[in-house]
């Protein structure tokens, strides 16, 4: 069954507004906590030793090598996994203009559920 007009300009809109809220998301300012390559380099270079000295614990009868093993694979992972602790330089004019621009115009779910709430009182 096709959608009428007033239903796919509802779904385009819809989908612009899940664009541009996907892309804020993305794209926070002051969210620059990423992985570094350095880190996730590190991070394997540690697992690879920690798994080989778990099997050398397992291989040979020393649990005490196996379990420094797997402590070693352990911290690789949460090294690897781990986001990098600076934070990029972020400027408060954006913060502040996108905080006006959000306060003084209402958002697409909060226009909808006026509507919503206008027709359940029998206003269309």
């Amino acid at each position: 069954m096709p959608l009428s007009e007033q239903e796919q300009r509802l779904l385009d809109e819809m989908e612009r507004q899940l664009l541009h809220s996907d892309a804020d998301v993305v794209g926070a300012p002051g969210s620059g906590r990423g992985l570094s390559y350095r880190r996730i380099v590190y991070g394997t270079v540690l697992v690879l030793l920690g798994l080989g000295g778990l099997v050398a614990g397992v291989a040979l009868p020393m649990i005490v090598v196996g379990v420094i093993g797997f402590v070693v694979m352990l911290g690789g992972v949460v090294l690897a996994v781990t986001p990098n602790g600076r934070r990029q330089p972020s400027t408060g004019d954006d913060k502040s203009a996108k905080s006006t621009t959000r306060k003084s115009s209402p958002g697409f779910m909060d226009r909808m559920n006026e509507r919503w709430d206008r027709r359940q009182d029998g206003q269309q």
